[in-house]
């Protein structure tokens, strides 16, 4: 068996390197398979190409050339070319071939992968049923088969909510019964798991570790980070979970919360709690993905600052004083030439730099001095690491990638955190790099492939991403998180000696790249779900940069005043473009004298993207400024309406 299935993924290998490598032995166009988005930044790379290199855009139906350009850096950029038509193109480099198919439209990326990424989520539990779960028969405890608390799902399911919620109000058939988002009970799923398991100190059915700080008594199962999972859920019914969370239940989530909080050490960064006998972090580390994250305790105590200033009783200055404390603690120690602090916590990474662009977005005056100047260092950090035709994020000036382990945690959820940071500092740049991790993710990287598996069970199910052609080559579907059947699995990710070599050829300056690693030895130690979790983080934060709100007057100008009776109209760009030849719906929040109403909003024409209603100022309008609005916390659009009497 074990011989069959080593010959398997060789053949498997083979395939994908004839897939990267043109008849003539040199790298084909490496694209992002399903596309691009327009007006965001596009790139291909064409490894051993030469600067001058001319490379062309043609329409597969046709072939007619429709952009062209020059290779840098074994780089094409084609970030200018935004086609009405979203027809399929194709990229052509002399000697060197042709890319396989790719989109362009409007926001591509999110349309193909929004549902995907809590897909995932609802797939993994641990078991459906809250009353039959069984902690000692999932692998880490879960809520997730291969986690445990750590996973923090309702912290990244309520923030991928919350940036794009018309979009996901539209989902409501497989959890939700046709009357709640599916989303939102996934939510309300794990809420209840991490309420149900807030004191749980059983055995689980197995662990690379245990939990605890050095000395202490050892825990099996992380329930401390259950308080976080309910944090966020105690600040989202004050925002968009009302409806569909019963007050008593919420009342007992912050119960649980205001008595475990300090005995659980959420009021600061947890160091050194996690212990591990996996290799690749064996024993006590300052932090680990498996336990305790840094910046974990920035977005615990900021959920719970936002929920506590909706109580009577509330006491929102003590949890902002730990928020702004751990802050200080990532500005003060956070080390970007420690491995331990960046990428060598893999999974966890992407916490930190997300932590503190949260406190920026939904804090800005409460954030400590030195946050914005901070996340302005990392980025710089950032830009060095991944000045390389792939847009790589390395780890020194000999290693690309870990020699030895999937880097999952790496280049999937490092966009999100590009994103984020970017839309604080406004940098262009930075976001097209953030670009360049979701394009590495779709096919631009040394193995030319998707860092999913494209089995034809995922594919059966709706669990692969439309357009994508050539998948991870391996996928490891029968391990701890039994990912087999679970959709939107990411598998593996190229290692250290897939990246090609620039080596100088004897008695020359020559230098050339090999060709030889492509696809050759390419496995996945199986995907996970906190590497899933990134990837969701990625998705969510992708909209910062791109969503917009505007108030239009009755000639179609850009207006922020008004008067009592005038129509003006509403214009909502935003993701929410799933049909090209329908025009869809969504809908943003008017708040006035008597609280926050729903205004349905119509896409204006089939795959415009732009979604807009008209509404009468009421006559009777009592406030000066009438707000609209649309996303929550860090990811709301609002505008305002100056009433004129």
């Amino acid at each position: 068996m074990k011989t069959i299935l080593t010959i398997a993924i060789f053949l498997t290998c083979l395939e994908t390197i004839a897939q990267a490598v043109s008849d003539n032995g040199k790298w084909r166009p490496l694209v992002n398979q399903a596309g691009y988005n327009s007006g965001e930044s596009k790139r291909f790379v064409c490894y051993g190409a030469p600067d001058g290199t001319a490379f062309y855009i043609l329409k597969v139906n046709g072939g007619d050339k429709v952009f062209e350009g020059e290779i840098l850096n074994h780089e094409g950029w084609f970030t200018a070319f935004n086609p009405d038509d979203e027809g399929d193109y194709i990229v052509e480099v002399a000697g060197h071939g042709r890319s396989v198919p790719f989109a362009i439209g409007d926001h591509l990326m999110e349309r193909i992968s929004s549902k995907l990424a809590y897909d995932f989520f609802v797939d993994v539990r641990g078991n459906v049923s809250l009353q039959e779960y069984d902690m000692t028969k999932v692998y880490g405890g879960g809520p997730s088969r291969d986690g445990g608390a750590y996973g923090l799902e309702t912290v990244f399911e309520s923030l991928l909510y919350a940036s794009n919620p018309a979009l996901f109000d539209r989902w409501q058939d497989e959890l939700g019964e046709g009357k709640v988002p599916d989303l939102i009970k996934l939510i309300l799923w794990h809420a209840d798991f991490a309420y149900k398991y807030r004191d749980y100190n059983g055995a689980v059915a197995n662990r690379h570790g245990s939990l605890g700080y050095v000395g202490e008594p050892r825990m099996s199962y992380d329930y401390w980070n259950t308080v976080d999972q309910l944090a966020v859920v105690c600040a989202g019914y004050h925002s968009f979970l009302k409806p569909y969370l019963a007050e008593e239940k919420y009342r007992a989530y912050r119960k649980a919360c205001l008595e475990l909080w300090e005995k659980y050490d959420r009021e600061k960064e947890v160091r050194y709690w996690t212990y591990s006998t996996k290799w690749v972090d064996r024993g006590f580390q300052e932090f680990n993905e498996m336990g305790n994250a840094f910046g974990q305790s920035v977005m615990r105590n900021l959920f719970m600052y936002v929920s506590e200033l909706n109580e009577k009783d509330g006491k929102p200055d003590k949890f902002l004083k730990w928020a702004q404390e751990s802050a200080k603690d990532i500005i003060n120690n956070w080390d970007f030439n420690n491995p331990r602090h960046m990428w060598w916590i893999r999974n966890a990474e992407h916490i930190t730099p997300q932590a503190l662009a949260l406190f920026l977005l939904i804090a800005p005056e409460k954030a400590p001095i030195g946050t914005r100047e901070k996340l302005a260092a990392w980025a710089v950090h950032m830009k060095q690491k991944t000045n390389n035709s792939w847009k790589y994020r390395v780890h020194s000036e000999d290693e690309w990638a870990h020699a030895s382990t999937k880097e999952l945690g790496g280049a999937p959820a490092l966009g999100g955190s590009m994103f984020a940071v970017a839309h604080i500092l406004k940098d262009e740049q930075l976001r097209q790099t953030g670009w360049a991790q979701v394009d590495f993710t779709f096919g631009v990287n040394p193995v030319g492939a998707h860092l999913s598996n494209k089995s034809k069970e995922r594919v059966a199910i709706g669990g692969y991403w439309d357009g994508v052609e050539n998948g991870w080559p391996q996928a490891y579907g029968h391990g701890y998180g039994q990912l087999a059947l679970t959709r939107g699995t990411l598998d593996g990710s190229p290692l250290d000696h897939h990246f090609p070599r620039v080596t100088t050829v004897k008695n020359s300056s020559v230098e050339q790249g090999s060709t030889d690693a492509i696809g050759k030895d390419s496995y996945s130690t199986e995907g996970w779900c906190i590497s899933n979790r990134g990837w969701m983080a990625t998705v969510t934060f992708s909209t910062l940069g791109s969503h917009s709100l505007r108030v239009l007057d009755e000639a179609g100008n850009e207006t922020a005043a008004a008067k009592p009776g005038q129509t003006i109209t509403i214009a909502l760009k935003a993701a929410l473009n799933q049909d090209t030849k329908a025009r869809e719906r969504g809908w943003v929040l008017i708040k006035g004298e008597e609280g926050f109403t729903k205004l349905d909003v119509v896409e204006t024409d089939n795959n415009s993207g732009i979604f807009t209603a008209k509404y009468i100022v009421p006559r009777t309008a009592k406030e000066k400024i009438i707000e609209v609005s649309y996303g929550y916390w860090a990811f709301a659009k609002t505008t305002q309406i100056h009433v004129q009497k």
